[in-house]
């Protein structure tokens, strides 16, 4: 019965964070050799089995690439374990010794991990990594779609861990995950933080929780190809990206800007590289495939190959198809093409100079990817430096493809699989996520200035509808005056122009 299901999993989940919170309050007394010793054990595991969980990930969700989810898997576990390794999450962080001032790291303590169908593997490598290190307990809520995979990757590390000295249960999930358990994690009075990424609908449920939490918004990332860009190779670096794991990651890019005195030279390079150009029929067959009802992404597109996508359109392309590509002039809910597509499915826009591509960029972004990433090619680092202060975006990467640069796979951005979207997507942070937004700070400050505190009644207080250093300016000029005309007194008659003169002088002195 589903009644029973859904009795079981929230029973799971409760038993899940019960074992977290005991384990975590061990664990948070360890020192920084043996946490560590723990996280390394942890990224080596998942790295020696990213094959075997990109293998599971597929065959589950029918998603994605098995090759290129290994390389998810290994930037999950290698590339973050690098990023985090001589991080300092135990005792004193930081000195200030001019400041007089110490810093210490303390943990949040239990943390529920919601983890998207997409990227399923990944994602829970990476977030059981930053979570440990900064010596929280983990608990996962899968996606029901994904579920089996996902349990397996945090069972990797959670047995590594344990093995390593970790307590049991510092890692738990549910293993039947449903809506209900999943909200109930989100508000268990011993879960102290909510690391969210996911549907927009679940991220708004994470911030709506009363927890504190991260999530992310959509990335409708746009990508600019400027007319001084190398086009071959930027074009080679889109199409990679685009059609990496079959367009999963959320960084990829979802509509392609190019300047019009390069873009037969774009055209021509894109097909080259395996992208298949619609006609306008065949547009038509494909927009109520990608988006069945205005501004909804079809989930039968999600992470499926160009060449399934164009079959549910009944479109016939070659074998080797690896995008498909319409040109577009508008932008809208309403506009298939221009909405965010997790698949390899590309919006063509021609534009005149910069400047108009800046204004097509912002609207793409307003419709469903501010605060997330930009794309740009170009070998002009003004325009560059001027898309960065103009985008409401996080991240603008340049010369490098979207999906793995925000990842920070091919950037010095922090390698993470959670992307902060800042104000501008509405989240509490525009980083990519780390092991550091997982802990508490605390200072030690000393006194290092001293100020007087005048006690009760020792001021006298006067009241002037005049500014007090008017008042106080007045004062002294009388008391100047009073001198002065004390003194012409004694001295007999003398004209005005001698008084200023004379007052002017004493005022000049004072």
């Amino acid at each position: 019965m589903q009644l029973e299901k859904d009795l079981q999993s929230i029973q799971d989940m409760r038993d899940a964070v019960k074992k977290a919170k005991e384990a975590q309050a061990k664990f948070q007394a360890f020192s920084q050799d043996e946490v560590d010793r723990i996280v390394k054990a942890m990224a080596d595991a998942a790295y020696e089995k990213s094959l075997e969980l990109a293998s599971l990930a597929v065959q589950e969700t029918g998603l994605g690439v098995v090759e290129h989810k290994v390389i998810k898997n290994q930037v999950a576990s290698r590339d973050v374990y690098q990023s985090i390794c001589d991080q300092k999450t135990v005792g004193i962080i930081n000195e200030y010794k001019d400041q007089k001032m110490v810093e210490f790291a303390a943990p949040f303590g239990v943390i529920a991990g919601i983890v998207p169908t997409t990227n399923p593997t990944s994602t829970a490598i990476f977030k059981s990594l930053i979570a440990l290190k900064a010596r929280n307990a983990i608990v996962f809520s899968p996606h029901p779609s994904a579920a089996k995979c996902t349990v397996e990757a945090a069972n990797i590390c959670l047995q590594a861990a344990v093995a390593a000295g970790a307590p049991e249960g510092i890692i738990g999930w549910i293993p039947q995950p449903t809506m209900e358990a999943t909200e109930g994690l989100m508000k268990h009075k011993d879960v102290n933080l909510i690391l969210a990424t996911g549907g927009g609908a679940l991220v708004r449920a994470a911030y709506s929780s009363g927890k504190p939490a991260y999530g992310v918004g959509p990335g409708n990332v746009p990508v600019y190809i400027e007319k001084t860009a190398e086009v071959s190779k930027a074009v080679g670096r889109i199409v990679d990206s685009k059609t990496f794991d079959n367009g999963t990651i959320c960084a990829s890019e979802q509509a392609v800007v190019v300047d019009r005195n390069i873009r037969e030279m774009a055209i021509r390079e894109f097909k080259n590289q395996g992208a298949y150009f619609l006609n306008t029929e065949e547009k038509k067959r494909l927009e109520p495939v990608i988006s069945p009802a205005s501004g909804k992404l079809n989930p039968k597109i999600v992470g499926r190959s160009a060449r399934v996508i164009a079959e549910l359109a009944g479109i016939t392309v070659l074998e080797d198809t690896r995008l498909l590509i319409a040109e577009e002039a508008n932008i809208g809910k309403d506009i298939p093409f221009s909405i965010e597509k997790l698949a390899p499915v590309f919006a063509f826009y021609t534009v005149d100079g910069w400047q108009e591509a800046a204004v097509i960029c912002e609207r793409l972004l307003d419709l469903g990817g501010r605060g997330h990433t930009l794309a740009i090619h170009t070998t002009d680092d003004e325009i560059a430096r001027a898309f960065a202060l103009r985008m409401p975006v996080s991240r603008i990467v340049v010369n490098t493809p979207s999906a793995l640069g925000a990842v920070g796979g091919t950037t010095g951005l922090k390698p993470s699989f959670t992307l902060g979207c800042g104000s501008f997507g509405g989240n509490i942070t525009s980083d990519n996520l780390t092991a550091h937004h997982l802990m508490n700070v605390k200072r030690l400050a000393y006194g290092i200035k001293h100020v007087e505190i005048p006690k009760p009644g020792s001021t006298k207080v006067q009241v002037s509808s005049k500014p007090a250093v008017q008042s106080a300016k007045e004062e002294q000029i009388e008391e100047v005056v009073g001198k002065v005309l004390a003194k012409v007194g004694a001295a007999g008659n003398i004209d005005k122009e001698t008084i200023v003169k004379l007052v002017n002088q004493v005022i000049s002195q004072i």
